[in-house]
This record gives C-alpha cells, sequence and structure tokens, in this order.
C-alpha cells in the first residue's frame, strides 16, 4: 500500500433533517504531511468522538481501487480524494486479504489495522444521496481504521511495509460482514470473539506500547 493523498478536515455545518449538525466528513488534500497521533491526525477535525477518533480509530485509510466502481454510480460530484472521509488514500489496499491486527511501518509511523468504517448518514450527506449507505454496506471495499502504535509523520509516496502479521486469520472484510449482520459464519464469529478477547488484554494483542 502506497500513500497517494492525504486529507485533512474542518468541521463543517449542514442541515439535517431541519436541525444544524456538525461533521468532519468533508475532508480534501492537503499536499503536506499529516502527523498520526495516538488518539486523531493532527490538525483533523473529529466532531462525534463516540463514533471517530481514539485509539482505534485515529486515522481512516481507503483505497484508490474503490474510487471507479464509485465514480460510476455518482458521476456528478466533484470528484477529489478525501471523498469518503479518509486520512489517507491509498494503492492496493485489499479488505479479503488484510488481517485485523497487521502492523505496518510507514513513514515515521508504526500502525495496526484495527477496523472497518461502518458508514453513517453524513457519508449521505456528502455524497447528496442517503443511498450511499446501504450501497456502501453491500460493497466489500470498507477502508479500515488505524491504531497509531508509535506517532509519526507520513506523507505521499509512503509505503506500508509490514512488521508483524496477526496471529488470528480475521480479515477486514470478514469483521465487517460480521458488524453490518451480513453473516453468521460460526468461525468468523468465533475468530472476532477471540479477537475481541485479545483486544481487551493489550499486553497480549497489542505486543507493542503506545509511544507518548
Amino acid at each position: 500500500m502506497e500513500i497517494v493523498s492525504t486529507n485533512l478536515g474542518e468541521a463543517k455545518t449542514v442541515e439535517w433533517n431541519g436541525k444544524s449538525i456538525q461533521t468532519g466528513i468533508y475532508k480534501y488534500p492537503t499536499h503536506e504531511p499529516l502527523l498520526l497521533e495516538n488518539t486523531d491526525v493532527a490538525n483533523d477535525a473529529v466532531i462525534d468522538r463516540k463514533h471517530h477518533g481514539g485509539l482505534h480509530k485515529a486515522c481512516y485509510v481507503f483505497s484508490t481501487e474503490h474510487y471507479p466502481f464509485w465514480k460510476e454510480k455518482y458521476p456528478n460530484l466533484d470528484w477529489q480524494w478525501g471523498m469518503f472521509g479518509e486520512n489517507l488514500t491509498v494503492t492496493q489496499l485489499d479488505e479479503t486479504k488484510t488481517y485485523i491486527g497487521n502492523i505496518y511501518n510507514v513513514g515515521q509511523a508504526v500502525v495496526q489495522i484495527s477496523e472497518p468504517r461502518q458508514p453513517c448518514f453524513k457519508l449521505g450527506i456528502r455524497f447528496k444521496d442517503q443511498n450511499i449507505i446501504k450501497e456502501f454496506l453491500s460493497h466489500s471495499g470498507s477502508g479500515t481504521y488505524l491504531r497509531i502504535i508509535k506517532k509519526g509523520i507520513v506523507k505521499v509516496g509512503d509505503v506500508f511495509e509490514l512488521k508483524e502479521e496477526a496471529n488470528i486469520p480475521l480479515t477486514i472484510y470478514d469483521y465487517y460482514r460480521l458488524a453490518t449482520n451480513q453473516t453468521k459464519s460460526k468461525t468468523i464469529m468465533e475468530l472476532a470473539s477471540l479477537s475481541k478477547g485479545l483486544r481487551a488484554d493489550k499486553q497480549l494483542f497489542y505486543k507493542n506500547k503506545l509511544t507518548k
């Protein structure tokens, strides 16, 4: 995986169901390096801290390979990197082959695949069509959140180099299907349960301590 765009957003006020709300979904290319911190990306707007940001959702990554599919479905949008609210747009992220828990070196940082993104109505606001939610749920390209093991600067051209593969063969895609009630596979449920158990015991699941 290689970073092709670094994206940041500012808090934006939008109208939703007759109310004014704020969102950080409107992210745009910065053409500048990003500082990945323990609970978020420096200078990025994170409004809903219940569902975004934090140790397991510090940075969102999405693949360039998914863009053509969505551009064809929504040709009238002003397309650019960051459309899905991702901080890092990368090449060759394959959710069906990438394991939850994988650890990578990227730029000055060390990061870990933590969990897939589950869409909410704010993605529909950016796409100007709430149908995107149901369509996104049925698509295999969810993107992934990262946990930041070591804080550091990343930039366009930096490559994700696998440092340590997860012990549990649970892919981003499998976890996504389970989290969004699209599978009842006992095997996937058992792997997810084991993964959550190890996550609770950070010394087992996260072999590297957070770097302040």
